[in-house]
């Protein structure tokens, strides 16, 4: 299997360091607030990474932290905690707010199909962890005491800037959002590690340290996490893009600087989801969440397709257009997949199987390529063999796609069979007169009537489902 390496630049093969397992490490989310769906993308796509190695036959084990504490709203380590700033905007405790959004996302996991990480783990439960790595760092001589704080020195290490050539101008104080410089820094890249009284005295949440009462930095979590379940060396590290830098850079940098050799392997960095003017971001008000999809009458797994027909390392489009256009072909999908119909007595036709798995794994063992994976759906489809194969194809695919295809179409099959003959004979007689002048229009080629007769059936609450035994309907 070939990933793309973000460390390296290139498509690497992947080669675990324990023959058949796969150390994992995913960023978890900063519970502040509600997810929004641009975060989502990049939890869907490391869920397939996952579900794809272990489909693979690796035995994998992922972690994901919670940020519960230490994240701040800049780069350049100022600014108000992100945990403190949802707490005073709901009047509640920063510990009643990490939990409230810790469920919500893992509701939103739920509604995606992304499944849990075999550990979840809060930051606020390894305090003890950061206060060792921060002794560590200090003893070795990488970290200093300024301010009261205790900060990494950059200085100290050979290469810094991991994966991108970045001139230390190019990034002075931070990436993101407008900052201040922090004047006890001794370098311009050097970063918090523990934060102490000195300088947030209204954070809600504090703990007793070596170097005063204080809180752990936002990068510290994450190394520590790591070393707490998967030890000192990682196969995976995924994430968002922006998390390149600073996050993953300081990463590296503190767990390289404390263990003494390579920590991870290989990198998986997701891009963006976009919008109209640019990333989808929570601070530009641009805060579309999975509750939003659904009362705009959207399955998530509509989402979750619509993702899966971009490949992760380009950035992703999203306007109501584009998801109406998955939506679209999610349910055609669904009906074509609905419309098989597997014989008891048949059995599964090994070369075709084959033939069709080939494609699938073909394309996800080049970087993961979900859009070519989706096609190699289709195509399964389209196989000369018997319904009984296809509908295993579905199914083995299914294991890493997730898309919910099996359950969607027998629930269509259900909801046809049980409305279909409660409607009264004038309502079948209009309906049956609609199919034929849409089919009429196709066959001229008309596709912009056969369009308007759809939407306007589909006004009346009618849908059309297009199978090879023709087109079939449901009445809501």
């Amino acid at each position: 299997m070939l990933l793309y390496n973000s460390a390296t630049r290139r498509k690497d093969e992947l080669v675990t360091r324990e023959a058949g397992k796969v150390a994992m490490y995913t960023c978890g989310p900063t519970v502040y607030h509600f997810a929004h769906i641009g975060n989502l993308r990049t939890y869907a796509m490391e869920d397939v990474l996952e579900k794809y190695l272990r489909y693979l036959g690796y035995e994998v084990r992922r972690v994901m932290n919670i940020t519960d504490v230490g994240h701040l709203t800049s780069d350049g380590d100022t600014g108000e905690d992100k945990m403190l700033k949802g707490a005073k905007r709901e009047h509640k405790t920063v510990l009643e707010i990490a939990k409230f959004y810790t469920d919500a996302f893992f509701e939103d996991c739920k509604a995606l199909n992304i499944s849990v990480p075999d550990v979840v783990e809060p930051a606020t439960n390894c305090i003890d962890d950061f206060i060792d790595m921060v002794s560590t760092l200090l003893d070795k001589g990488y970290a200093y005491i300024a301010g009261g704080n205790v900060y990494f020195d950059t200085s100290r290490l050979e290469k810094y800037y991991i994966f991108n050539d970045f001139s230390e101008e190019d990034l002075a104080v931070g990436v993101r959002e407008s900052v201040e410089e922090d004047g006890n820094k001794r370098n311009k890249a050097d970063f918090v590690l523990w934060f102490t009284k000195s300088k947030f005295d209204d954070q809600e949440l504090k703990w007793d340290s070596p170097w005063g009462i204080g809180y752990p930095g936002w990068h510290i979590e994450c190394s520590c996490i790591a070393k707490r379940h998967l030890g000192e060396y990682l196969d995976i590290h995924c994430g968002g893009i922006d998390n390149a830098f600073p996050h993953h850079t300081n990463e590296i940098a503190q767990s390289e600087a404390a263990f003494g050799h390579e920590w991870c392997r290989h990198w998986f960095h997701v891009h963006h989801l976009n919008t109209g003017s640019g990333k989808m971001s929570k601070s530009k008000g641009e805060f579309l969440t999975v509750s939003l999809l659904k009362e705009r009458g959207y399955d998530p797994l509509v989402y979750r397709f619509f993702c899966m027909q971009s490949h992760y390392r380009k950035n992703l489009v999203f306007t109501w257009e584009n998801l109406d256009n998955a939506k679209t072909a999610y349910n055609k999908l669904v009906a074509k997949i609905a419309s098989l119909k597997a014989d008891p007595a048949d059995e599964i036709d090994s070369n075709a199987f084959e033939e069709g798995r080939a494609r699938f794994t073909a394309a996800l063992d080049n970087d993961l390529n979900t859009s070519v994976a989706v096609t190699a759906l289709y195509d399964a489809l389209k196989l000369k063999t018997n319904d009984a194969t296809k509908l295993a194809l579905i199914a083995d695919f299914e294991r890493v796609l997730d898309l919910g295809l099996i359950e969607a179409a027998k629930r269509l099959n259900e909801q046809t069979n049980d409305e279909t003959p409660a409607v009264d004979g004038e309502l079948v007689r209009y309906i049956e007169a609609k199919i034929k002048e849409r089919a009429d229009a196709k066959a001229a080629k008309n596709y912009a009537l056969a369009d308007a007769v759809r939407a306007e059936l589909a006004e009346r609450g009618i849908t059309l489902i297009d199978t090879k035994d023709g087109t079939k309907y449901t009445v809501n």
